[in-house]
């Protein structure tokens, strides 16, 4: 995968970019402009290089009540490379590839530090329009007005804002339109076989539906 290096000109600066916004229930998304701030302590400012839809993006993007929130730039299964990062933030750098991930993982609590899986309590899996540590928005409007975010990831913009419990490290040779897949759809293939169904070496299996999820079975 060919990367363009992150320019540290534009660190610790607001960036305008272009972004796909949801602005009300079942209405077309809007491409537009939109400012994104640089990322505060915990968080990563991310260059996405390619996103997927997830049929979560469409039934959010469908939904007139709580927990939806408009406008909302949508978007959860992505991969990009970090272009800036805040303060105490360990593990990765300007120029990373990185993955997001809903589910966050805290690396300290109990069930982040369990062998079966991650089910962070420090941050439980919210439908938040807000980042999830102090519940803001690094979206807005070229009017200043706040645009929401989705499941802490928001990867239909160009660039994003992530904390670092929701990214992940990855090769960056890994083909982009197959890994941003591993946000969502393959690791709940992936886990609806190895952790729920328990299928072992020499299964005999049948799957219903061969989207991302079951063709990941």
């Amino acid at each position: 995968m060919d990367i363009e290096k992150p320019s540290n000109k534009t660190a610790g600066k607001p960036i305008q970019c272009r972004a796909a916004i949801a602005t009300a229930p079942g209405e077309p998304l809007v491409i537009d402009e939109v400012i994104v701030d640089p990322p505060n302590s915990h968080e990563v400012r991310v260059r996405i290089i390619c996103t997927s839809l997830c049929h979560s993006d469409v039934t959010f993007w469908k939904m007139k009540d709580f927990p939806a929130v408009f406008p909302r730039i949508l978007g959860h299964e992505a991969i990009g490379v970090v272009e800036s990062v805040g303060e105490n933030v360990d593990g990765v750098v300007e120029g990373d590839v990185v993955i997001p991930h809903f589910l966050a993982d805290c690396t300290e609590c109990v069930g982040c530090r369990s062998k079966k899986g991650n089910l962070c309590s420090a941050f439980p899996f919210k439908i938040s329009p807000w980042m999830p540590r102090d519940q803001t928005s690094r979206f807005k409007d070229l009017r200043g007005e706040t645009i929401h975010h989705f499941v802490s990831v928001s990867s239909f913009s160009e660039y994003t804002v992530l904390d670092i419990a929701h990214v992940v490290k990855v090769d960056p040779t890994v083909p982009p339109n197959r890994a941003c897949l591993l946000s969502c759809g393959v690791s709940t293939g992936v886990g609806a076989a190895w952790r729920t169904a328990n299928v072992e070496v020499g299964s005999t299996v049948v799957i219903f539906g061969l989207g991302s999820i079951g063709l990941a079975v």
